[in-house]
């Protein structure tokens, strides 16, 4: 930042210092070229033809200059055939003359015939009454004043510009530095959270950093919350497992004759609880990679067809938006929708129905219903069933984890998962809630 302001300060300053220069420059020689201009007309007004055909003036010019010699301000009169008229002032030297052009307008030129003195000469051709000659006048005085002027303008400019840049590079090094000392507190703030010392930014900072600072806290929060569900996560995995363990253990221990067969049975619980929890791990790490989409329709037909082949004498039926995208991964979603379906095929009575994007309450959520004509599930005992290996109905082959895991995919996505009584089927509805992707959500 201080690098592109010092190279933007540069140019612009010499930019305008080059554009000011040409125009005091200009102003200055404009002003010194009239002054001339004045004196050559004063010459010509006071002009004359004397008896001898002579040129002279019939009246003094008024500048004293011109009659002090070498003063730097001369005039000179020539004619074809005739004298060179010239003021005191240039002594024993003379202008140089171009009498075959005529300067009906003046002409101005600079001019070195005089060695160490650079001259500004105004020049023009007159007529005169009484005289057929071609007048040449003239009017010539020292570069050395307007010369001096504008060295004087540019040591000015130069040493204003200079001072104006200096203070525009502090003001911009003290602006850098005073403004992005927000953003040091902040780095700051990260250091004493990194030693343990603070878990959230809460230094008062300005409202052009508090976006910043709130996305900082929401990330800090989300990898709070993340570390709290991994801890939670080996927690339960534990305790799943101190169980069969022990079991197995005190059936080694007393060396039961039944060894063999509780080892295996064992064995088949704590696989189970393995697979249920890195199942969950698994959607919490895709869930972390985040943008994720997956089409329902397609996830719903594949399950479909795994279902109908487990159970033929099951029919499935299926109907809504074919178009309906919801924010998960598609392995995750069928897993869910698999969970579901087969539960519903598995303890209905035969029929199982799916809608797609059924009217959701909150259009930021595509609602999936899987309805089954099967005896349902006691209102009482709804929220209990989706505890890890609750199970009603033990006649039939399970793991109790099931609706367990899809509860716990389902909010790993920020989503839900109810149980209700099926109006059109009579047995139970499994209503499923998953968030749209954000550019999909229903107005």
């Amino acid at each position: 930042m201080l690098l592109i302001a010092a190279g933007w300060i540069s140019v612009l300053l010499l930019g305008g210092g080059l554009a000011l220069d040409q125009t005091l420059t200009g102003l200055v020689t404009r002003n010194f070229d009239e002054q001339l201009g004045y004196m050559l007309t004063a010459m010509v007004a006071s002009a004359e033809i004397g008896p001898d055909g002579e040129v002279f003036f019939n009246r003094p010019l008024g500048d004293q200059r011109f009659l002090e010699p070498n003063s730097g301000l001369y005039w000179q009169i020539s004619g074809q055939g005739h004298e060179d008229f010239p003021s005191r002032s240039l002594w024993d030297r003379s202008l140089r003359t171009d009498l075959d052009n005529n300067y009906i307008d003046p002409r101005i030129d600079d001019s070195d015939q005089f060695e160490g003195e650079r001259l500004r000469i105004i020049k023009r051709s007159v007529i005169l009454p009484g005289s057929n000659t071609l007048w040449e006048f003239q009017v010539a005085a020292s570069r050395g004043e307007i010369d001096s002027q504008i060295r004087r303008i540019r040591s000015i400019l130069i040493w204003s510009f200079l001072v104006l840049g200096f203070g525009l590079f502090v003001m911009a090094g003290l602006q850098t530095y005073y403004g992005l000392g927000p953003l040091r507190r902040v780095r700051l703030a990260i250091a004493r959270m990194r030693e343990g010392g603070a878990s959230r930014v809460t230094d008062p900072l300005p409202l052009e950093v508090q976006p910043l600072v709130l996305e900082l806290n929401a990330l800090l929060e989300h990898s709070e919350r993340q570390a709290e569900e991994a801890r939670t996560h080996a927690g339960n995995l534990a305790h799943a497992l101190k169980t069969p363990l022990t079991v197995v253990m005190n059936a080694a221990t007393a060396q039961a004759p039944d060894l063999a067969d509780t080892v295996i049975r064992e064995a088949a619980v704590m696989r189970r609880q393995v697979d249920h929890h890195l199942a969950r791990a698994r959607a919490v790490g895709r869930r972390a990679v985040g943008l994720s989409r997956a089409q329902v329709w397609e996830s719903a037909e594949a399950v479909e067809r795994a279902v109908v082949r487990l159970y033929p004498q099951v029919r499935l039926d299926m109907d809504g938006n074919r178009t309906a995208e919801v924010s998960i991964e598609r392995q995750d979603l069928d897993e869910i929708l698999g969970n579901l379906i087969e539960n519903a095929a598995k303890y209905g009575g035969g029929s199982v129905f799916i809608t797609i994007d059924a009217a959701p309450a909150d259009p930021k959520f595509c609602e999936i219903w899987v309805e089954d004509d099967g005896v349902g599930i006691p209102e009482e005992a709804r929220e209990r069933i989706f505890d890890r290996g609750a199970r009603l109905d033990t006649g039939k082959p399970g793991t109790g984890l099931g609706l367990a895991i899809v509860r716990d995919v389902a909010e790993i996505y920020g989503g839900s998962v109810e149980l209700k009584e099926s109006e059109d089927l009579g047995g139970l509805l499994s209503v499923l809630r998953l968030p749209r992707p954000a550019t999909t959500a229903i107005k």
